[in-house]
Order: C-alpha cells, then structure tokens, then sequence
C-alpha cells in the first residue's frame, strides 16, 4: 500500500488530546518537554488544563506541532514507514518538515510560535473574521468575494474539499460575503470561532516580518516530498521551501489540490497523525478512491500500523 502521512493544523486542537497516546508512550511527554523548553511555556499544562490559553494563536500553534509530531514519532518508532509523500494543512506544513527531516524540531517549535504572535498583533482584535461555506462552486464563491471586496478584504482562503471553502478577511466583509453566499445557494455560511483571519492578504505585513524569522533557521532538502498548501507541489531546494512558508501566511490552503497531487504520485491512502480527524473527513469528499485514517490514541495506532504491515 503506497501511502502518505499528512498532519492537521489549527482548529483539531482540544483539551486532553494525547493523553492516551501520553499513557503509553514516554516520548509524548519527552516532545512536549522539548517544545516547552523552547518558547518558555508549559504546553502540556495548557492541552490538559486551559482551554483558554490552548486556543489563543501561539499557543494552540506549537502545542498541534509538537502533538502532530509526536504521534509520527511513536508510529515511525514503531514500524519502519515509507510514505511516498507527506503534507499538512496549514500550520500541520511545519509538521511534515520537522517529520521529513527538512526542519529541526526546536527550531520550528520556536518558529511557530512567532508566527502565531504576528498573525495575532497583524489585524486588531475583533476586526477579522472566518467562515465556513458548504455547498458552493469555488468559483461561485470567488466571484462573490470579489463582488463583497469593496466593503472590505474579504478572500477565499480555504479549498478544503468540494463544497468546502473558508472566507476570511475584514470582519463587516466577510458577514456581508456570508448573506451574498446564502442567496447564491450556499447550504451554510458558519462564522467559526477565530481571532485571526489566516492566509488572505491582511497577513502580507505579518508575512514580511515573517520573513526575518523564517531565513534565521536552517532548513535541509527533505527525506520525503512534502506537498506545500500554496502550490500544492513540493519543492526543489532551500529557498523555495522558504518562500512557499512565508507566501503561506497569505495565501489560500490548495488542500484539495494537495490531495489530488498525492494521489498523482500514487497515494492509495492518507495517514493522519494527530489530533482530530478533520483531514481524513475531507479525503473522502475529495476522492472517494482514497482511504484515510486518523491516529488519535492506541487503538487507532495499533489499526494503523496492522495496514501497513499487511500492505
């Protein structure tokens, strides 16, 4: 079975996430130590204490990367893997760099971090916003974004799946984007619960600073393609995986692009290592002759790891 390991990114996060695979395994808690050390900031504490704080930006950020990333270490110390590729979605990119050997992991840890805090301080509080639209043509749904643009940045943002895309923007844009969608057919406009309005181009002054930070750190060729959102490709070298990073700021997540480019290298299944089990959800509404599965505690570790060897 020819597979790929793709990670989640923000908005699978919740409380006690990890505490199954915690109980079994000490290099949870190893990774999520190091991950603390590096910005400072007990992330164990706050996936099993604080809601609160697990959901503010810079911290729900590195606490998905150091999740996402221990789970691929527990499965890739518990049998050999051979991904043909790997990916994640949004945030969950830096995921597949630290598991591709492309990323150091502290480094990234730190990285991330710093991303949180300037998508955070790049728009005020309160003044953006995303939403969920279901049930739409992508196209239909850009046009009206362009239409709703002179009362404010309002961008689709998301290709998630077929009739699934995220709006983000100004938040008066993107509520008027919302009643525009609805009269064209949309099943659902869903105002979701976040404070930053990721990857449109309020992001562009966030993604410059960005920048600074992202060159600091030293990148290596990965061990395995990883498929970056922006393109839904991989990369050649060095500076294009840099700048595939800090355009990601800005730019809209090509998921569905993503998973189709996986299955043109040959993907028959996509392994999702981390919490939640969004990104296999969306698999099967991209292309029902891919399978996927979510590693989320043992038993799903131990089904996980049965498929492969039997491949």
């Amino acid at each position: 079975m020819k597979y790929s390991i793709v990670f989640p990114g923000q908005g699978s996060q919740s409380l006690g996430m990890m505490s199954d695979l915690n109980q079994n395994f000490s290099i949870v808690s190893e990774i999520f130590q190091e991950a603390s050390d590096a910005i400072n900031v007990d992330l164990w504490k706050i996936i099993n204490e604080d809601q609160e704080a697990l959901n503010l930006t810079e911290n729900t950020q590195p606490a998905m990367l150091a999740a996402g990333y221990a789970t691929y270490k527990i499965l890739s110390e518990e049998i050999n893997l051979a991904p043909l590729s790997m990916a994640g979605h949004s945030l969950g990119e830096y995921t597949a760099l630290v598991a591709s050997n492309s990323l150091n992991f502290f480094d990234a840890i730190k990285l991330v971090k710093k991303r949180g805090q300037l998508m955070q301080s790049a728009v005020p509080n309160g003044s953006g916003s995303m939403a969920a639209i279901l049930g739409l043509d992508d196209r239909v749904i850009i046009e009206r974004c362009n239409q709703a643009s002179k009362n404010g940045v309002v961008e689709a943002v998301n290709f998630n799946s077929p009739g699934q895309v995220v709006i983000a923007g100004e938040k008066e844009a993107v509520t008027y984007t919302c009643e525009l969608l609805k009269e064209a057919g949309a099943k659902r406009a869903l105002i979701l619960p976040v404070s930053v309005p990721s990857h449109c181009s309020l992001m562009k002054d966030a993604a410059n600073e960005f920048k600074n930070s992202v060159d600091s750190i030293e990148f290596r060729m990965n061990d395995v393609k990883v498929i970056h959102n922006v393109d839904a490709d991989y990369s050649s070298n060095i500076e294009d995986i840099k700048s595939k990073l800090v355009e990601q700021l800005y730019r809209p997540v090509l998921w569905t692009s993503s998973v189709l480019k996986m299955k043109e290298l040959g993907v028959e299944k996509l392994i999702e290592a981390g919490p939640g089990k969004v990104l296999s959800g969306l698999t099967r509404r991209i292309d029902k002759s891919l399978s996927a599965s979510a590693i989320i505690d043992v038993i799903s570790l131990k089904s996980t790891i049965e498929e492969i060897s039997n491949a």
